[in-house]
């Protein structure tokens, strides 16, 4: 059967029609799917923005604080780097944030180049701090003769000079055979850095961990149990945002540093990683002044920030009497007798 000209004509106009409206129909969900992807990275672009100014006046609060307005002691010390490795890390947020957010080309590759190394460094120092923290909390529960009487004087302040120095080395090292330092990535080298920085990592976690259940196991369990503090409280709260916080960061710079060729697809799930680090981040001196204020009587007396901050870093039993001591004095007199 041979077709009319104008039948053929009508044929393939419709075929013409039909897939231009296949095409149509596919470059429109093509279309929403970027809006949508979009949408959502500017929603969290934003998010990791204000999370990060909230945690940057949080952690600065803090460094004023304990820097300059409050008797340092053991734990203080921990807690006072801890915050500046926090406000550091949250610097770096809010500027990559704001470069991704502006499409800045020129400083995204500045913050490649120099401010990823410095967020790294933050993290892993602030990780290192929180995991002292709660070794040492662990040993003064364990060993409570041997954490008062032969402890080291300025043991807080030696143990935060050499994490600091620990892992600007790791990064020195690792940014000069296998970032943007170097010409051409060691072969020998770079393995060996990764395997040492994932190495160290790991063992954080694991201290950070371990040293915490075995507290929460004293604290909790057994006949000797001992009564808790709000140092306790504090130690362990911030343990627990850090896992849940902190530990996805840590697991998505072990993927990307072993399997470079996938960040591209891992871009969304470093979104999510981001802004939850930043809430870890800025949790901390939240948690701080939560625990500080709690069953707190405001009605009846004004409390500063300082006071709040000290009755946070309290590490004695408190007494429900009229004649309790304030919790600055009970800080002071557990400061002079450990030591910093």
């Amino acid at each position: 059967m041979v077709l009319r000209p104008t039948t053929a004509a009508f044929l393939s106009m419709d075929m013409t029609v039909t897939a231009w409206e296949t095409d149509l129909t596919t470059t429109n969900e093509i279309d929403r799917a970027i809006y949508q992807h979009y949408t959502e990275f500017i929603i969290v672009q934003l998010l990791t923005i204000i999370v990060a100014l909230v945690g940057l006046a949080g952690n600065a609060a803090v460094l004023w604080l304990l820097g300059f307005r409050m008797r340092r002691n053991a734990f203080s010390v921990y807690i006072l780097n801890l915050a500046g490795a926090d406000f550091l890390f949250l610097c770096y947020r809010i500027i990559h944030s704001l470069v991704l957010l502006f499409n800045l080309k020129f400083f995204y590759r500045v913050t490649n180049r120099f401010l990823i190394p410095v967020s790294t460094f933050a993290y892993i120092s602030g990780l290192s701090f929180l995991s002292t923290i709660s070794m040492e909390r662990c040993m003064s529960v364990l060993w409570p003769i041997w954490y008062r009487c032969r402890r080291p004087r300025h043991m807080s302040t030696v143990m935060c000079a050499l994490l600091w120095v620990l892992s600007l080395l790791l990064i020195i090292l690792g940014e000069y055979y296998c970032g943007f330092w170097s010409s051409n990535a060691h072969y020998f080298w770079c393995p060996v850095l990764h395997f040492i920085a994932a190495a160290w990592l790991i063992l954080l976690f694991v201290l950070l961990s371990g040293s915490s259940l075995a507290l929460m196991t004293r604290l909790l369990c057994g006949s000797h149990r001992v009564p808790p503090t709000r140092l306790y409280v504090t130690v362990v709260i911030t343990v627990l945002v850090c896992l849940l916080c902190g530990l996805p960061f840590g697991i998505y710079w072990f993927l990307i540093v072993w399997f470079p060729n996938e960040s591209s697809a891992l871009f969304h799930v470093f979104m999510m990683v981001a802004l939850l680090s930043c809430v870890n981040s800025c949790a901390n001196p939240i948690i701080y002044f939560l625990v500080g204020s709690f069953r707190q009587r405001w009605w009846k007396r004004r409390h500063t920030l300082r006071l709040v901050l000290q009755r946070a870093l309290q590490d004695t039993p408190e007494v429900d009497e009229p004649g309790e001591s304030l919790p600055g004095e009970t800080l002071a007199m557990s400061g002079s007798s450990q030591g910093q």
